[in-house]
Order: structure tokens, then C-alpha cells, then sequence
């Protein structure tokens, strides 16, 4: 039996690579702010339900991701697997329109959440027999295209990619592997104003095309199902027809 948490896990890419994990028979811890979606997501888990383990968890705030993670440990006894999933965006803003206080809240669900759960992990993964385990963070082709009013959104993600390039350097001594997925246009609640026409660079405003989430699923289960002597430190995987290469 293998052992993962997904931040997140109460809706969209969280939902559908918990699910992915649970149906290939993975034990699964998960965690979101909202008890009823977490509960949704383990009742979509069918006969797997039973492996899954609902914990309700705010992830910009440390206590809670400590209890958490205590909570994983007690009842796994190790793990395998997180999936660092859990991220907001904001309304497209210029700099000066964004407030302290909305900052403050993207960095600590995007940023601060993510290493309060990578920490986390690697303190249960280091010292648990047989050591290691596998640490797959949710980043964005944000992180190096920007989409108009994003500031917030894409510096907590070109953030993450630090994160993740700094911890996959400190893992190998402890045979943690640390990669990262960019996703985009994933069919999500997200997503729902890229189909009906979002602002783009040149200032005008178009629909998008985006993929199905089993699409980004099914990338995330090769990372995971991968032995920890291999990694796939950056992942991207899009909608084919998205405007990402090119000149805007």
C-alpha cells in the first residue's frame, strides 16, 4: 500500500488526481478548507472511498497543516506522496489596484501553503523506513507567462519553482523526489472565464481552448507512479491550442 495527500482535493485538479490515485489503489489524505467537498471527493472514490481520509485544513495557516500532518502520520503510519495542489488567484488588477491584505492572502495560500506542506512532508519522509518519498508541486505556465493583471498569481508561482528546485536539491540526501507540474487550461471552475473570452496581451479579449482534467490526471499519475531513482523536475502539460508559444 502507498500513501499520498493532496492539498486542494475538494474540487478540480486536486479532485481528479486524488481520484486517479485512489482508483490505482493509493491511500489518500484529503485536504481543503471546505469539509463538504473533501467528503464529495472521497464518495466520487466508489469502493476506494474507504482509503480515503477527509481533513478539513486551511494550508496558509501553519497549525493547521501541523495538525494535519500529525493527523497523516498517525493514522498512515508514512507517506509516499503529496501533491502540493491548493492555490487561489485574484480579479485581474494592475499593481496599484491590488491590496496589502489580498497579497498577503494569495502568498499565503499559494506560497507560504505550499512550504508549510512540503516541510511537512519531508519531516515524515526522511526519517520513516524505508525512507523517501515523492513531492510533486503545483506550479502554472504562469510562472513565466504572465497573463495580463496576474501579479499576485504569477510571483507565488514563479516562486514555486524556486521552491521546488531548492527542494529537490535538499531531497536527494534523503531520497525525497521533488518535482513540479505547470498546467494549463485544465477544464476547472478556474478556467470558466478563459471559454467565455478573457483579456489577452494585445488588449483584446478571446475565448480559449482548454483540455479535460483526466488529461492533467493522467500526467500527474506518471510523475507519482515513477520509482524514486527517476524524477520529472518540471512537467508541462496544456491545452494544444492555448495561446502560451507565440507573441501574444
Amino acid at each position: 500500500m502507498k500513501y499520498a495527500a493532496v492539498t486542494g482535493a475538494g474540487s478540480g485538479i486536486g479532485r481528479a488526481c486524488a481520484l486517479a490515485l485512489a482508483s490505482a489503489g493509493w491511500s489518500v489524505a484529503l485536504l481543503g478548507r471546505r469539509e463538504n467537498a473533501l467528503q464529495e471527493t472521497a464518495a466520487q472514490a466508489g469502493e476506494a472511498a474507504a482509503r480515503c481520509l477527509p481533513i478539513a485544513c486551511d494550508v496558509g495557516q501553519e497549525e493547521q497543516v501541523a495538525a494535519a500532518f500529525a493527523r497523516i502520520e498517525t493514522s498512515f503510519g508514512r507517506l509516499d506522496l503529496l501533491f502540493n495542489n491548493a492555490g487561489i488567484g485574484l480579479p485581474g488588477q494592475t499593481p496599484d489596484e491590488v491590496s496589502g491584505a489580498d497579497w498577503r492572502r494569495i502568498v499565503d495560500a499559494n506560497l507560504n501553503g505550499s512550504f508549510y506542506c512540503l516541510s511537512q512532508a519531508f519531516r515524515i519522509m526522511r526519517h520513516q523506513q524505508p525512507r523517501g518519498g515523492r513531492i510533486i508541486n503545483n506550479g502554472s505556465i504562469s510562472a513565466y507567462a504572465p497573463r495580463p493583471g496576474s501579479i499576485g498569481y504569477t510571483a507565488t508561482k514563479h516562486a514555486i519553482s524556486g521552491l521546488t528546485r531548492a527542494a529537490a536539491l535538499d531531497g536527494r540526501a534523503f531520497d525525497i523526489a521533488v518535482g513540479q507540474i505547470d498546467i494549463g487550461n485544465a477544464a476547472s471552475e478556474m478556467t470558466e472565464r478563459m471559454a467565455a473570452g478573457i483579456l489577452q496581451a494585445d488588449g483584446s479579449v478571446r475565448a480559449e481552448a482548454r483540455m479535460d482534467l483526466a488529461c492533467v490526471a493522467e500526467a500527474f499519475m506518471t510523475m507519482a507512479s515513477l520509482p524514486l531513482s527517476a524524477n520529472m523536475l518540471f512537467v508541462n502539460v496544456m491545452a494544444t491550442k492555448m495561446p502560451f508559444v507565440g507573441r501574444g
